[in-house]
């Protein structure tokens, strides 16, 4: 590969007419966008009309890192870029696009962009009613699923850009439809641990449709929801126990203490009674274990798929035992769910810890939002 090659953008040269082209290096001075929280991608740009993202964190403990470069579409025939820098160069403002999570979906919403989607893989899992509209009408397209996502209608689709994850660096549907000479970039919101960190992936997507003022307008105002909700939680002069998760063939699942679920129960002024361990993902443990610790738990949250008391007692008998099943004091967000059966928490709440947080305010504290209309979290039927 001829390092020292420049190659230009432009696709296509259709005018006789000569225009002054305009070299872009990524050495360039540029001015980074403020990412406050998240830690897995950055943004700059490098002239009015060239954005950079770099993503530093598309899987856990990844090694890899990608480089992206945006350009306004108008300017693509007088810039031009050193593509052995770039792991794609995409025009800008995108008019056609395919994400692979329910996570990106809301991000796609709240820019006023949910038009531009084409193409998703389980669309069944989708529970926005307005990109659910979509489906219905034939406007967005099923491709499969994420595991083995369909690269053949995915090609025939066209999008500008497809926005995938994965969990590591083998992807070989995303391999097919690079060499299709159509993009395909990682975001790795889910990577992140803190929730303002995930929220804050929507200015990853907002240079995609040059709209990263709104993104950012978009963001502080959750970070301002967040932190007041916060603040109110501090002033609750009861800090309850709290037990979460259960079990999964003879192993309790829970979260780590450092993780994304045991910062959300922190900031609700309760005690997480894992939150003396410095995992960020899930731990497994053994039921006695569990009991030995939370038996006395004040609530339980988020046990698993279970919607009710009866589901949840005929699973295991044991689970009688903790005093948050005896006292009615398990909530869940198995209960919200969208039209075709969608957990409405698994592709919001990353978007809205906002959100995710008042709900546990108030579990934990109901004086405090005496009024409060929880969105995710309800008690087991």
């Amino acid at each position: 590969m001829n390092k020292a090659l420049l190659l230009p953008i432009l696709l296509y040269i259709c005018s006789c007419k000569q225009t002054k082209k305009e070299t872009v290096t990524s050495s360039a001075l540029s001015q980074a966008i403020n990412i406050e929280y998240a830690q897995g991608f950055t943004v700059n740009r490098t002239s009015p009309d060239v954005t950079i993202i770099k993503v530093s964190s598309p899987w856990p403990e990844s090694e890899d890192s990608f480089t992206y470069a945006l350009v306004d579409k108008e300017k693509l025939s007088t810039i031009t870029l050193n593509r052995d820098e770039y792991n794609a160069i995409i025009g800008v403002p995108v008019q056609k696009i395919v994400v692979t999570s329910t996570t990106h979906i809301p991000s796609l919403e709240a820019l006023g962009e949910t038009e531009k989607l084409i193409g998703f893989p389980d669309t069944e899992y989708v529970s926005s009613p307005k990109t659910r509209k979509r489906i219905n009408e034939g406007l967005v397209q099923e491709l499969g699923n994420n595991e083995s996502l369909n690269s053949e209608m995915v090609i025939a689709l066209n999008p500008e850009v497809v926005v995938g994850f994965s969990i590591d660096h083998q992807n070989k549907a995303y391999e097919t439809i690079q060499r299709s000479n159509i993009p395909v970039v990682y975001n790795g919101d889910w990577t992140e641990e803190s929730p303002l960190g995930k929220a804050e992936w929507i200015k990853f997507f907002a240079p995609f449709f040059q709209k990263e003022k709104e993104a950012d307008s978009i963001f502080k105002s959750i970070k301002d929801n967040y932190n007041n909700a916060k603040a109110l939680a501090k002033k609750a002069n009861i800090r309850p126990s709290v037990l979460s998760g259960a079990l999964y063939k003879d192993i309790w699942y829970l979260p780590g203490g450092k993780s994304w679920a045991s910062k959300f129960i922190e900031d609700a002024n309760a005690e997480y009674l894992w939150n003396d361990t410095a995992s960020n993902g899930s731990l497994s443990l053994s039921l006695e274990s569990v009991i030995e610790r939370a038996h006395d738990a004040d609530f339980w949250i988020s046990p698993s798929q279970f919607g009710s008391f009866s589901e949840l007692n005929k699973a295991n008998r044991h689970y009688a035992q903790f005093s948050a099943f005896r006292n009615k004091k398990v909530y869940t967000y198995a209960n919200s769910k969208g039209e075709t059966g969608g957990l409405i928490y698994f592709e919001q709440a990353p978007n809205r810890p906002d959100l995710v947080l008042k709900d546990l305010i108030h579990i934990f504290h109901p004086e405090l939002l005496p009024n409060y209309i929880p969105t995710f979290f309800k008690p087991l039927d």
